[in-house]
């Protein structure tokens, strides 16, 4: 994977966060959702959209392997990260 293009924003309703990520000379856009970033990176509840991106930035590494997983497995669709993308595997 070659990265994160552009700084990750946050959508309009403050429930997802986006970013996109390029591999191969191709984008794709991707979310995470609040929620996501609150149960599995810590994020408080009552967080800003300055903590939300912050939160980002240090689970960064864990986020984009993730978007990275699903995109080898399903390359033509947007990647939507939710907590089931960061439980451990049984």
């Amino acid at each position: 994977m070659d990265g994160i293009d552009v700084a990750p924003g946050i959508s309009r309703d403050g429930r997802t966060l986006v970013f996109r990520l390029s591999a191969h000379q191709r984008e794709v856009e991707c979310t995470i959702t609040r929620e996501t970033l609150e149960e599995c990176f810590w994020l408080p509840a009552d967080a800003d959209g300055a903590r939300m991106l912050k939160t980002f930035a240090d689970g960064r590494h864990r986020i984009v392997a993730a978007a990275e997983r699903k995109m080898r497995a399903h390359p033509a669709q947007a990647i939507h990260l939710t907590i089931a993308d960061f439980l451990a595997k049984r």
